[in-house]
């Protein structure tokens, strides 16, 4: 009976699988053997990778590529020495063997010996049939030593071969974008556009460039044109719905944003986007409307909740925009924009110690900008929590260490605890760095700042 390839393929699989369940030994022939492993190693199943390598090689000792097959377990388990030792012996059988080659270059590789693993891929290329699979592998070494120049080469050299490569086309572009080449990026893709008019992934990255460029009208052109290459190009009419965005042309936005709802399931980006563009169209009830598709499709989607929240602040409706931002933090509360949105809206409601509880939130989850430090204090003031206070402006400190704002809350705060010795030490700190920053004293602190002694001390300093 003939059975397909593929079918043989399962069925060698399956006889393979049983005999491991009945402990009986069943002859495969080599290649039935690599199908296997191959197969295996594809699902990263490895431990049955291993046992069909072992019984394998049991069958066929002199198998080269079952060999092979141990030597990427080897590698793959960080055993390089054993996998080495292997592949020195290959070379002794079949020294023009270009997987050898390969290989050695992966060990070093992992070594992060990557000038050296270029130059076994060098020999590699001169034996193997299969250069787009070496290149590949060439730039990838490149790439380990942010050589982009010549990563981009070798990629190009894919792409050459197989103008299908769309991997090799986006490392390209990549390439070209890590090097700030922006003008020789587009002249590349549209050289190859030349040769391959309806390629709608080249199209849709020129598109992407020109808006880089800020050339908006030949980014248009380009998404037209990877939209007639491919009508159901969802990349392409999400592009063309930003760029129309941009030119304050909402209505269109909103039809090829449409488009991709109708294209594939909906996304919760599209229906957010939709939402701004009826936002700016003036037509709220439905910007409001879209805003929720988005935070029903995507409840991790920030942007939605960020988007929902800043609605209701615009309209001063902060106990809506409350509700929401608390909704979003019962999906997500290690998310530090919701935090400090809930901080915000509390404050603009005069819940000082829910608006101090975000900012410490924040804090706590890694947003350390100066704001964020000096906000806190000013609610900690307002609430009398002097000590705590100066623990928050002593943390500040240590990101800022020379900054007058901090210091002239300090001495304001030591000075309001009766701790005079240090008030007076902040204080000469921060007239040092930047005198006209100490008015601020007289914002938060107006009593202490009128003492005598301290406007003495500040006059000192303006002589």
């Amino acid at each position: 009976m003939y059975l397909s390839q593929n079918e043989g393929h399962h069925f060698s699989l399956s006889k393979f699988e049983s005999m491991l369940k009945t402990n009986d030994i069943l002859f495969f022939d080599s290649d039935e053997f690599e199908a296997i492993i191959f197969h295996y190693l594809e699902v990263g199943k490895i431990a049955l990778a291993k046992k069909a390598v072992r019984l394998g090689l049991e069958q066929h000792p002199n198998s080269i590529h079952l060999l092979l097959f141990k030597v990427e377990i080897f590698i793959f388990e960080n055993k390089l020495e054993d996998a080495d030792y292997i592949l020195n012996n290959l070379h002794k059988i079949e020294p023009s063997n270009e997987e050898i080659y390969i290989q050695k270059a992966n060990i070093l590789s992992k070594k992060d010996k990557h000038l050296d693993a270029i130059k076994m891929l060098e020999i590699a290329l001169e034996n193997t049939t299969d250069a787009p699979d070496v290149y590949s592998l060439l730039a990838m070494e490149y790439m380990f030593l942010e050589d982009f120049e010549n990563a981009k080469i070798n990629y190009m050299k894919c792409l050459e071969i197989d103008q299908e490569d769309y991997s090799a086309l986006y490392n390209i572009i990549y390439c070209f974008d890590v090097l700030e080449e922006k003008e020789a990026s587009i002249k590349y893709l549209l050289s190859f556009i030349e040769i391959n008019p309806y390629c709608e992934v080249a199209w849709h990255q020129i598109g992407k460039q020109y808006c880089n460029l800020k050339k908006y009208d030949e980014a248009l052109d380009a998404f037209d044109y990877a939209i007639i290459a491919d009508e159901f190009f969802i990349g392409a009419y999400l592009e063309k719905g930003k760029v129309l965005e941009r030119l304050k042309r909402h209505k269109e936005a909103i039809q090829n944003y449409q488009i991709t709802l109708e294209l594939d399931d909906p996304t919760a980006f599209a229906y957010l986007r939709i939402g701004k563009c009826y936002e700016k169209l003036g037509v709220e009830d439905l910007a409001i409307h879209y805003y929720k598709k988005a935070t029903h499709e995507d409840p991790l989607l920030d942007k939605a909740w960020i988007a929902i929240t800043d609605f209701h602040c615009r309209k001063f409706n902060f106990q809506k925009a409350l509700y929401y931002i608390n909704k979003a933090i019962q999906i997500d509360e290690e998310n530090i924009l919701y935090w400090k949105r809930f901080s915000k809206i509390n404050k603009k409601l005069n819940f000082l110690e829910e608006a101090e509880k975000g900012l410490q939130k924040s804090l706590e989850l890694g947003n350390y900008e100066l704001e964020t430090w000096i906000t806190r204090c000013d609610l900690l003031i307002s609430l009398g929590e002097y000590e705590t206070a100066i623990q928050t402006m002593n943390q500040a400190i240590e990101f800022y260490p020379e900054m007058a704002e901090i210091e002239y809350r300090l001495a304001g705060l030591h000075f309001s605890i009766n701790q005079g010795v240090k008030g007076y030490a902040h204080l000469e700190k921060g007239l040092t760095l930047d005198q006209e920053y100490v008015l601020l004293m007289d914002y938060i602190f107006p009593n202490i700042f009128n003492r005598p002694s301290i406007q003495k001390l500040i006059n000192k300093y303006k002589a």
